[in-house]
């Protein structure tokens, strides 16, 4: 049986998404959907622009992925699943063919997994998590809903990353540690220690640079419960910066 599944967002993220997603023959993309409306109409890899986010509810035969955000804006993927307000079992997760993931480890709706991604014993990925390729979750890691782990990171055992933090790419981060909901770790950095809520860590090893822009708590108010939020909508267009779950064999910017 075909699956139908329309990918939320046009750009970097998106994109990556989609190549995995033809990779996958039991699986038809119908196309990106998009607030900009320069790309309707348009098409992107091959794949066309049907149209505005919006069109989730029109489709409602489609599965849905949501596939934006940045490290400028790394929140902006949790408010528009809010502002979207769909049901759990409209989500589809991706996964690239060469993921790894094993019998023990478990994904949330909505979450992505890309290219020679490993989750190798008892990792946990929540719902609506990009996971660039080359990423390496080892054995009792939990990674909370909307968090995203760049491309190149490895994860000792036992880490946690709190809902809606960004692990940029190359960062390592030492068995047991925690990062808090909403913080962001720089790219390249070496993580030896717990980084709170709400913070931005840096260098080799991390250590705290200022206070995050904007934390993943004060966007979504809720907390690690798996689960996606369906309150009140709060506008962030897919495929540009702000101006201010059944598995898929098989991500706006980029989150490199």
């Amino acid at each position: 049986m075909t699956t139908d599944l329309l990918i939320v967002g046009a750009g970097g993220f998106a994109r990556e998404t989609a190549q995995a997603v033809l990779l996958d023959d039991s699986t038809r993309l119908l196309g990106h959907l998009d607030d900009d409306p320069a790309l309707h109409g348009t098409t992107v890899d091959g794949v066309p622009v049907l149209g505005g986010c919006d069109l989730v509810h029109e489709r409602t035969g489609a599965r849905v992925v949501v596939c934006v955000g940045s490290p400028r804006d790394y929140s902006v993927r949790a408010r528009l699943v809010r502002r979207l307000g769909l049901p759990e079992e409209r989500y589809a997760s991706v996964r690239h063919p060469s993921a790894v993931v094993s019998w023990s480890s478990t994904v949330g709706p909505g979450s992505v997994l890309l290219a020679h991604t490993v989750l190798t014993a008892a990792v946990t990925v929540g719902a609506h998590v990009a996971v660039m390729p080359q990423v390496v979750l080892t054995h009792d890691d939990v990674v909370a809903d909307f968090a995203t782990i760049a491309s190149g990171v490895r994860l000792g055992g036992g880490v946690r990353v709190g809902t809606g933090a960004y692990i940029g790419a190359g960062a390592l981060l030492r068995e047991y540690t925690s990062v808090g909901a909403g913080s962001l770790v720089g790219a390249g950095s070496l993580v030896l220690s717990d980084v709170p809520p709400g913070e931005v860590w840096v260098g080799s090893p991390a250590r705290r640079l200022r206070a995050a822009a904007g934390g993943e708590p004060a966007a979504t108010g809720r907390a690690d419960t798996g689960r996606a939020d369906t309150g009140p909508a709060v506008t962030g267009r897919a495929g540009t910066p702000p101006a201010g779950t059944a598995p898929l064999a098989a991500a706006n910017h980029q989150h490199r």
